[in-house]
């Protein structure tokens, strides 16, 4: 399913882009003002209506649809983020992605990341990989934080950074999902990210990482469950195999810093 997945992707990915073009509606929402377009509702209704004949009776879950505890009673359903970074899509910034996964008991099994400006495609399945443009990729080498990549909340960088020489601080990513995924192949070694990140936030960059060889869990090292009754996760990190381990150890030993 991996290609028609891309299909679908690239598709949602251009109604985006011809809204981004173009003055369109934008809006706040929740009670964090949270921010909202046109777009992220044409691409939500987009998904809703084409995912459904890849997997005809999984469950639906949005961050742009009204959440429905009846189409998230199945062990299988897709979880979607309509436009992650849609902060970046406002402001004509390249790093806002579509993103999509199917979960099943509480994993994900398939997964797809498009970041349109760019033409960047992720796709991973379980146990089959995963690819940026066809291209399979995989998570960096190393088992410390020497000389490491790290992207993630600047109060978190910061602090990993004054414990590591040479650490490396990397430029914001307004897309969680693409920060994630940017482990998954290689361009950063650790990124991180503060509590309250959603499902639709992470099944689809946790699937891509595992599959290039790293891992994603909260700070107490447990690995994520996704379609539970609260969707939200805490503070979490990402990273190879090898480094996950060790920097789990220097987060813990400072466990209130990174909570």
């Amino acid at each position: 399913m991996r290609a028609p997945l891309e299909a679908i992707l690239r598709e949602a990915g251009e109604i985006a882009l011809e809204t981004s073009r173009r003055e369109f509606r934008r809006w706040t929402k929740g009670h964090d003002n949270s921010p909202v377009s046109e777009a992220d509702l044409a691409v939500n209704d987009f998904l809703k209506d084409r995912l459904p004949a890849l997997v005809p009776h999984a469950g639906w879950l949005s961050e742009e649809t009204e959440d429905d505890p009846a189409a998230r009673a199945t062990d299988t359903i897709w979880i979607v983020d309509p436009i992650d970074g849609t902060r970046a899509f406002i402001t004509k910034r390249p790093d806002w992605t579509i993103c999509v996964a199917l979960v099943d008991r509480g994993r994900p099994q398939l997964a797809g990341i498009y970041a349109p400006v760019t033409n960047e495609m992720f796709v991973a399945a379980a146990d089959l990989g995963a690819t940026r443009n066809g291209v399979p990729i995989t998570v960096s080498s190393g088992g410390d934080l020497s000389g490491a990549r790290l992207a993630g909340p600047r109060r978190y960088i910061d602090r990993l950074a004054a414990l590591s020489s040479g650490a490396q601080p990397q430029p914001k990513v307004h897309s969680l999902a693409l920060r994630l995924t940017r482990v998954a192949e290689g361009a950063f070694d650790v990124a991180l990210s503060s509590p309250g990140s959603h499902d639709w936030d992470l099944a689809a960059a946790d699937l891509l990482i595992h599959e290039a060889g790293g891992i994603l869990t909260d700070i107490a090292g447990r690995g994520l469950r996704y379609n539970l009754p609260e969707p939200t996760h805490g503070a979490l990190v990402a990273a190879s195999t090898d480094r996950h381990g060790a920097l789990i150890d220097l987060m813990r030993d400072r466990l209130p810093e990174f909570v």
